[in-house]
């Protein structure tokens, strides 16, 4: 009998932990990427991305279960089903529309230009940088860009992660990278000691390229999560808890 007990108290425990399991979000995310996602010195993954994230979680009352994967696999990934959602500085184009369900926007930041200090590079065009090693992160959109501007007269470098392309640079064998600004400007401005500049305009065109804004990816038939996401993130804007994640990270908006 106290056997029986037993198994059934183990059938109801299991039972109850997979029904827990179910309500976790699971969300792929590419770290590290700063400050939109990345680990703290003491492995806490953190960023703007990941606190925007859990906050959507608390508000349709489900734990963000947090998955790293490659940026390369991370659409894969979620066709797999490995997790439920990305949310990882993704940004929504016609071509990644025909595989994944956005959410609407939740930031549209642009993409930049950054050189060693000490390079003679004052902009970022064709004839300047022919001849040069431009690192990108490996199938981005700022690789699209690059590759179809710029690869038949520089040496397009691409990495599997931005931290990686910053040790390139640190050694010197790269004249350029092009990243989202405020990974540029997290990594190689304000973690670079002064080692590195900004090169030109910030870009944010054409929209073939750049597209519109950052959004969360799903599968296209999760239309329910989709639409618990979209409301979640507009009741985050409307009580100004978007605003204060924003300003932790990129300071007031100007």
């Amino acid at each position: 009998m106290k056997k029986l007990l037993g198994i059934s108290l183990l059938g109801a425990a299991l039972m109850a932990g997979g029904a827990q399991a179910a309500d976790a979000l699971r969300i792929g995310v590419d770290v590290p990427y700063e400050p939109m996602e990345y680990k703290t010195p003491d492995g806490e993954l953190t960023g703007f991305d990941i606190e925007l994230g859990n906050a959507i979680c608390a508000r349709i009352d489900r734990e963000c279960e947090w998955v790293i994967q490659a940026w390369d696999g991370i659409i894969p990934g979620l066709m797999a089903r490995k997790y439920d959602a990305i949310m990882s500085s993704m940004t929504i184009n016609d071509e990644r529309r025909e595989k994944v369900l956005f959410s609407d926007t939740y930031i549209t930041p642009p993409s930049a230009w950054f050189a060693p200090a000490k390079s003679t590079l004052s902009e970022a065009s064709q004839e300047t940088l022919e001849g040069k090693a431009i690192g990108v992160q490996r199938g981005t959109l700022q690789d699209n860009y690059v590759s179809d501007l710029y690869s038949k007269s520089s040496d397009v470098k691409r990495y599997t992660t931005a931290d990686d392309l910053v040790l390139d640079m640190d050694a010197g064998r790269l004249d350029i990278a092009f990243l989202d600004f405020p990974v540029g400007k997290s990594t190689l401005i304000d973690g670079g000691n002064g080692n590195y500049k900004a090169v030109g305009e910030v870009v944010t065109e054409p929209k073939k390229y750049f597209g519109d804004g950052f959004g969360i990816a799903m599968r296209k038939r999760d239309k329910d999560l989709a639409e618990q996401i979209n409301g979640a993130l507009a009741d985050l804007k409307s009580d100004g808890t978007y605003d204060t994640i924003h300003t932790k990270y990129f300071g007031e908006k100007k």
